[in-house]
């Protein structure tokens, strides 16, 4: 049966082996699961299941961030911008940025470079 409107990220993309350590994000207490492009790009879908704000970042290559559910609140070189269901933002490599979100918010991010590590990678961020 084919659903439109899904509540969580598919089991499929949320595997153990998929799961992002702690450690390897900027956001205390948020799920996270990555898959890895044959580029070296990654996409991370995230769940926040309380209000969060991550750290002040840099990364080293380009971001695209898509936001399925909830809001978030952009915060790049200074300047908000709030995010809500279906708004689309892209971070250029070298730009320094952090995020807000409200507890229930799902985004998915492509990240033009490796960025997330796994539960049991050795390396961290």
């Amino acid at each position: 049966m084919y659903d439109c409107c899904v509540a969580n990220f598919p089991e499929f993309v949320t595997t153990r082996a998929n799961r992002i350590a702690q450690a390897s994000q900027f956001t205390p207490d948020i799920e996270g699961y990555v898959i890895d492009g044959a580029d070296g790009s990654q996409v991370a879908f995230w769940t926040a299941r309380a209000d969060r704000m991550s750290s002040e970042h840099v990364h080293e290559f380009d971001e695209y961030i898509l936001v399925v559910e909830g809001r978030a609140t952009l915060i790049v070189d200074g300047k908000e911008r709030v995010l809500e269901v279906g708004d689309e933002a892209v971070i250029p490599r070298g730009t320094t940025q952090r995020m807000a979100v409200v507890a229930g918010t799902r985004t998915i991010h492509v990240f033009g470079g490796r960025r997330a590590r796994r539960d049991g990678d050795v390396e961290q961020k």
